[in-house]
């Protein structure tokens, strides 16, 4: 099982979230490969910069290091149409770049970790949430 992580992850695992840290070196040794997206990368960069976090920059950079980044490709922009519109018609809209995330971990064939339960209104979406086990 490969996974993908969410913003809210990342964001946890850059604060030193001790949980998540093991959980991720379990995953790997099990020779599990973590992901992020390109909608991850933008919404963790640009927070850090706004608050001016060097030290969290260097260790956001270190970790990219060690994930592949994912890039979103027409089979994924087609998927997160996909996903708002049915959103949309169960009246469930999610953010956009929600939604972007999740439509590559369902074309990837990932497992989505994510904190966000509005996550859980996409269907087809394989989800765990690693700070809530």
């Amino acid at each position: 099982m490969n996974y993908l992580l969410d913003t809210n992850i990342v964001t946890a695992i850059l604060k030193q979230n001790q949980k998540l840290k093991r959980k991720l070196a379990s995953v790997q040794r099990q020779g599990s490969e973590i992901f992020i997206s390109d909608i991850t990368y933008f919404e963790t960069k640009r927070g850090l910069l706004a608050v001016n976090a060097t030290r969290k920059i260097s260790d956001f950079h270190f970790f990219c290091t060690e994930w592949t980044i994912l890039f979103e490709d027409l089979e994924s922009i087609e998927q997160a149409a996909l996903i708002y519109v049915d959103l949309k018609k169960r009246g469930l809209p999610i953010q956009d770049n929600d939604i972007l995330i999740a439509a590559t971990a369902i074309t990837k064939d990932l497992i989505l970790v994510s904190h966000d339960s509005d996550m859980g209104r996409v269907k087809n979406l394989k989800l765990e949430n690693w700070l809530g086990e």
